[in-house]
This record gives structure tokens, C-alpha cells and sequence, in this order.
């Protein structure tokens, strides 16, 4: 038991942490347990609500939906509490096969997280427009395999970097960090040293530079270097500093996960997904990934020996082939422990933790389901209409 909740057993956010914990480690009935447990005596804790929902393993009941919408009525919760058992009753109506009212339920979740924060789409292309300028020509960059021991995974949320991540650590010479939030802070650190905004004082910086600054990002990650060991980062939004890397760590690796565009957007748009104000609307979420998939065709069609891309869908439909290839392209051997990565133990913090656990499915696709109730996302993506398969 967390040291906290010996201390204050009713204190919510503690007793959340603990059953995140026991879900981190693969301990996936305690943490059902335990979120049960907390939700029985404090219905208004969203977070546990939600938390709930998102275990792959746990079907939630009739009955969970209507405590969900009694707890959502009580005149004592809180904004982001509302707005994650908004999220945790679509997942509810889901499990039980009423798609309407769970895309009713995501909508109005959404939109309340919305008036707390509006996406910029403009604003955002314009970014990544700066950020293909800036690294649109052979730029200086550290010399030689400096960083030739890391491996960047990133992609949209949700479109397999955490599996990606779990094949790869379940290999004896490679370390899964997980999400490391170091590449943007060594790059903000020079922002600030320089005074001057990023990408702006790209085509200022030097060999020497670059060769500071991944001499700085491996120091920070000196912890997962073990001797002859490989390490992971795994943070999706690091596609945007692809150019940055490839400066940067010239002998690092870069795996590109994807997935269908429309399960993709999906999949984002029916998460609880915190600082990712994108996935509230079906055009900002078209938006944001035709920004992804421009920024890393560009990415990939110039870097083709350091970048790869990793498709979900070539994944499910041939796991050894496609496995083969990751560890191939990352200089490893085939190990048969990458192909049951589900048996491998180590913690897991993100909303695929359970999934992770488990053998590779073929049923996780939703957009079938959702029929032509998602239409709307269909035609912002430029894809045809639904039509039921036969």
C-alpha cells in the first residue's frame, strides 16, 4: 500500500495512484478491486471512474451507467471530474452496444473540456510549416553515430507506440524508458539560452551545437544506458522534432508508428487524453493529423535509413515479418521473447497498459461499430462514406 493512503485512507487521489499502480504492474483485478472499492463509498471521484472504464479487461454494466449518470448529477463534482465520467459512461454505453449514446456522451465530454481550452489548428500548421522549413536543408549536426544507442518511437496517441515500445523491451539488449520528456526540455533549455524562439535559431546553431546538445539529452538518459544495452523514448509527440533528432543523435533510430487515420482519430477522440485539446473535435482532429502525416512522409522519404515507419495494421496481419523488420532496422536479432511481449514484466504508465498484457488482437478496431454516426470525421479526414460491410 502506498505510504499515503496507509496514512489517509479516504484520500482520493492517493487511493487512485494506488489502483494506477496495481494496473501499472499487470495486477489488473486488484485494481478493478480497488477502484470499485473507492467509487462505493465516493461516487464523484472521475478519475476513478474513468480509470475504470479504460482497463481493456473490464466490461462495464448497466448498472455501472446508471451510478455513472447519478455521480455525474451530484451538486459536489468538479469540472475535470464531470469531464471523465463523461468519458467513462461512453465507455459504458460501448460495452453494452448502444454507439448513440456513447457518441452522444463523448460530444458533450468533449466540448465541456473545450471550454477550458480551443485548439488552434492554424496556429499549429503554421508550426509545423516552421518546423520542416527549418530543417528543409542539410543543417550542421553532431558528428558520426552520436546517440547511436537510442530509440525514439513516436506517432499519434494511440496508434501502437506503447505496443511498439513493450516488442521492443521484451528484447534482453534493450531498455523501454517509456515517455521521456527530455528531448523538449534540452531543446526548450537552449530556447531560453538563446532568447530566440524554436525553430528560429536553427539556422544559427553549429556542429558544435547539435553535438552539445545530444551530448546533454544523452547525460539526462544516462540511466537507461546500460553497457551494450539499447534504451526506448517512447513520446508520440516527439514526431515534431524529427529534424531536431536527426541533428542532434545522427546515429539514433526513429520508429514511426501509425495506424488507420479514421481508428486513429477515433480512438483519440473517445480518450480522456489530458494537454491534447486537438482530439475535441473531428476537424481539429483531421487537422492535427494531416500535420502528422505530412511532417513524417517528409520525415521518412529524406531520412530513409534512420526512420521507419511501423503500421498497425501490417503488425496485426503478420507479427513475426513485421517484428523482424523493427529489430532489424534497430541492429538486433530476432529474440522469440519479442513475439510474446505480453509475457514480459515491466511497468507500464500508459492507457495501454492492460492492452500491452495481452496477445495481439484483430478486434480493436471501433470505427465499424460507430457506422455512419461518425460520418462526420469520415468526410473531415476526405474519406468516403460508410457503407456496412457485407
Amino acid at each position: 500500500m502506498l505510504p499515503s493512503v496507509a496514512l489517509q485512507p479516504q484520500h482520493i487521489y492517493a487511493r487512485v495512484m494506488l489502483a494506477e499502480s496495481m494496473k501499472a504492474e499487470g495486477r489488473n483485478a486488484d485494481a478493478e478491486a480497488e477502484f470499485r472499492k473507492l467509487l462505493a463509498t465516493t461516487p464523484q471521484a472521475g478519475m476513478a471512474w474513468w480509470s475504470l472504464a479504460d482497463m481493456k479487461n473490464v466490461r462495464m454494466t448497466a448498472q455501472d451507467i446508471h451510478a455513472l449518470r447519478r455521480a455525474m448529477a451530484l451538486p459536489q463534482v468538479g469540472h475535470d471530474d464531470w469531464i471523465a465520467m463523461g468519458f467513462a459512461l461512453a465507455r459504458a454505453h460501448e460495452d453494452q452496444g448502444d454507439f448513440p449514446a456513447a457518441l452522444a456522451a463523448l460530444a458533450r465530454a468533449n466540448e465541456r473540456a473545450r471550454t477550458r481550452f480551443r485548439w488552434d489548428a492554424s496556429a499549429f500548421s503554421a508550426q509545423v510549416d516552421a518546423l520542416l522549413a527549418a530543417f528543409a536543408t542539410p543543417t550542421s549536426s553532431a558528428a558520426g553515430p552520436l546517440g547511436d544507442g537510442a530509440i525514439f518511437i513516436v506517432g499519434m496517441p494511440r496508434s501502437g507506440t506503447s505496443l511498439t515500445e513493450q516488442i521492443l523491451a521484451s528484447h534482453s539488449r534493450v531498455e523501454g524508458a517509456g515517455e521521456l520528456l527530455d528531448l523538449p526540455e534540452v531543446l526548450a533549455a537552449e530556447t531560453r539560452r538563446r532568447g530566440k524562439g524554436f525553430p528560429d535559431w536553427v539556422v544559427d546553431a553549429s556542429a558544435d551545437d547539435w553535438q552539445r546538445l545530444g551530448r546533454e539529452y544523452l547525460d539526462r538518459c544516462a540511466h537507461w544506458r546500460g553497457a551494450g544495452k539499447l534504451f526506448t523514448d517512447k513520446l508520440p509527440d516527439n514526431w515534431r522534432y524529427i529534424g531536431a533528432i536527426r541533428a542532434m543523435l545522427p546515429g539514433a533510430r526513429i520508429i514511426v508508428c501509425r495506424r488507420d487515420p479514421l481508428e486513429t482519430c477515433l480512438a483519440c477522440y473517445r480518450q480522456r487524453l489530458v494537454e491534447h485539446e486537438y482530439t475535441r473535435t473531428f476537424a481539429d482532429l483531421a487537422a492535427y493529423w494531416r500535420d502528422f502525416d505530412r511532417s513524417v512522409r517528409h520525415a521518412s522519404s529524406t531520412n530513409p535509413d534512420a526512420v521507419i515507419e511501423s503500421v498497425y495494421e501490417d503488425l496485426i496481419a503478420d507479427p513475426e515479418a513485421h517484428i523482424r523488420r523493427l529489430l532489424a532496422f534497430c541492429a538486433l536479432d530476432f529474440e522469440p521473447a519479442c513475439l510474446a511481449f505480453h509475457t514480459t514484466e515491466r511497468r507500464v504508465l500508459t492507457p495501454s497498459a492492460t492492452q500491452v498484457r495481452e496477445p495481439l488482437r484483430s478486434d480493436t478496431a471501433r470505427a465499424q461499430r460507430y457506422g455512419a454516426l461518425i460520418d462526420p470525421l469520415r468526410v473531415a479526414l476526405g474519406l468516403d462514406a460508410y457503407r456496412p460491410q457485407r
